[in-house]
């Protein structure tokens, strides 16, 4: 049974809702883009009031405009590296508030400035990192790509989706940068019901997220630095699904990787998300009303329909290029059961699953408690599939 762990990794004891958000925040601390002294004091603030719901964005938005504030200073001394790094902070802390501000025009007004701190940062702190579009369905999907490093021709790439709270410009860092030095490009996608997509330009999740898949393996295909034999696409979280669907209907991707399976059975999962809302909010890891908001459901009894959609059943066995599923063992969301019933349902016969106990790390929700194990795995086990494009 998951278990309830000491105050780095539960925050805020008793309060899962909250401690699984601010862990998300912590587990991006070893790159460099938020500080673990910041959330210290927004925590700090927090603590006393967990039972007033405008607490939440209250406290990470002082702390992501106090932050942001200095960024702008920086930026006009000329200060540009200083700036960048501030800004980056600035972007995680402001999208950290709007996390549990209901659907509205405050939160796209929070979502608009994250995405300018998260602009302003990754040009000044990452200018390898390009800003790109995604042709798809007479639009365009949001997406930042990041050249392998020490390439000679043609590299390998991943294409990364995010989950339903995490966004492009998290999985660029802790994903990609990991990717390119390991040989391989990195196309970090915010799809439909993602980050930017969702949030800037109302494009909502669909159950067929080959489209998604299928327009990102496309983009691809016409670029020069990419080898189209071997591209491979990983989602994480939530994403876990996407990246198992997308595998299944596309058959150009080389690999497919579930960084955490999602919950096999999605609408029963939000059955009991709504039952929780209403006797025990804190004990959930998401807000009652973010799955209704990705999928576009005017009730959360619609949401639990749509959801019946979103599933693995009779698909995973279409899945035939290589496939790995990595779970936490101490995955308080996803229950670590889903990972190998995904594992055995897959059809393809190369197939990998790895579960990380809490003595090894990587045992929370998609390895946000460590989330270094879970991508060296992932990239090693990678590796060893489609190859790279300098030593390893």
């Amino acid at each position: 049974m998951p278990v309830e762990r000491g105050p780095w990794i539960d925050t805020f004891p008793g309060n899962f809702l909250w401690s699984n958000a601010t862990l998300i925040m912590k587990g991006m601390a070893p790159y460099g883009v938020v500080a673990l002294e910041e959330i210290d004091r927004a925590c700090e603030r927090l603590r006393p009031r967990q039972g007033d719901q405008s607490a939440w964005w209250e406290e990470w938005g002082a702390l992501a405009r106090t932050v942001e504030a200095i960024a702008e200073q920086a930026a006009a001394e000329g200060n540009d590296r200083t700036a960048g790094n501030y800004y980056y902070r600035a972007a995680h802390y402001h999208y950290n508030a709007e996390r549990f501000v209901p659907p509205g025009e405050a939160k796209r007004a929070m979502s608009r400035i994250a995405y300018r701190c998260y602009h302003e940062g990754i040009r000044r702190r990452y200018p390898e990192i390009e800003f790109v579009e995604v042709p798809y369905e007479g639009a365009s999907l949001p997406a930042l790509f990041l050249p392998a490093q020490r390439a000679d021709g043609p590299a390998p790439t991943v294409v990364v989706v995010n989950g339903m709270d995490n966004s492009k410009e998290m999985s660029i860092i802790f994903a990609g940068l990991e990717f390119a030095r390991r040989g391989f490009n990195t196309l970090s996608l915010d799809g439909p019901g993602q980050g930017e997509s969702l949030r800037i330009r109302g494009i909502h999740s669909r159950y067929d997220y080959e489209a998604a898949g299928t327009a990102a393996y496309d983009y691809l295909a016409g670029r020069a630095e990419v080898d189209g034999k071997r591209v491979a696409i990983m989602g994480y979280s939530f994403g876990g699904y996407y990246s198992s669907r997308v595998a299944a209907f596309e058959p150009r991707y080389a690999a497919c990787i579930a960084l955490s399976a999602l919950h096999w059975d999605l609408a029963g999962w939000q059955l009991r998300i709504k039952q929780k809302t209403e006797s025990d909010p804190k004990a959930i890891g998401q807000s009652n009303f973010q799955f209704q908001w990705v999928v576009d459901a005017g009730t959360p009894d619609e949401a639990i329909e749509i959801a019946r959609k979103f599933s693995l059943e009779g698909v995973a066995e279409r899945i035939a290029c290589p496939f790995l599923v990595t779970h936490g063992g101490n995955d308080r969301i996803v229950p670590v059961e889903n990972a190998p019933r995904l594992y055995e349902a897959v059809g393809a016969r190369d197939k990998s699953i790895r579960i990380f106990s809490m003595e090894e790390g990587g045992a929370e929700h998609a390895h946000v408690d460590n989330r270094q194990v879970g991508i060296d795995y992932a990239a090693d086990w990678l590796a060893s599939r489609i190859g790279t494009s300098s030593p390893r």
